[in-house]
């Protein structure tokens, strides 16, 4: 292989993170404004989102495929019931749901390696720590994207390569149209 043609940059994206971070601080990411924010800031040719697949979002999992992510499917725990309470019919409640995809985002980042220049994770979840010193070490880790401000202090040795989503947050943001419309007819 030619080192001196470009393999362009990858994102490996923990969904769970960077969701669930930035709906806490009120806010909601616009999933196409971020593919093209990947592209435009990092030059990310590929970006993998890692998810728990719960089978009632598989049109939410086409969607994003359809606006450019490599979506990688986990199976997911039902944390609240039993093997026996599962067969009885839902209360309409939101069930906690668990799908760990650490193991995957580590996995893939890995598998990649040699078919991406850098690596753009997305999480300010510590358990990434060994993957980004690794990635570091090899030349391979172009920045760490955490949700907010706050993310875990294993990553303080490397600041230099943090970018804080919340700080792209005008840019970022989801905003429904419905909402705005129905306002705006009152």
């Amino acid at each position: 292989m030619d080192k001196a043609k470009s393999l362009g940059n990858y994102a490996f994206i923990d969904s769970q993170n960077l969701n669930m971070t930035t709906q806490k601080l009120g806010w909601k990411v616009d999933w196409k404004k971020f593919r093209q924010f990947l592209t435009d800031q990092y030059g990310v040719t590929k970006a993998y989102m890692f998810i728990g697949y719960v089978p009632e979002f598989v049109e939410m999992y086409d969607f994003l495929h359809g606006l450019g992510y490599a979506i990688v499917l986990k199976p997911t725990q039902d944390l609240t019931r039993t093997d026996a309470e599962k067969k009885l019919p839902e209360n309409g409640e939101k069930k906690p749901i668990k799908g760990n995809i650490d193991a995957e985002l580590v996995l893939w980042a890995m598998k990649e390696l040699p078919k991406y220049d850098k690596a753009v994770i997305v999480s300010g979840d510590g358990d990434f720590f060994c993957l980004v010193e690794y990635l570091e070490q090899q030349g391979k880790l172009l920045k760490l994207l955490s949700p907010s401000n706050h993310y875990s202090r294993l990553f303080n040795a490397y600041d230099q390569y943090v970018d804080k989503l919340d700080n792209w947050r005008r840019d970022l943001s989801y905003h429904d149209k419905k909402r705005f419309n129905k306002q705006d007819k009152k």
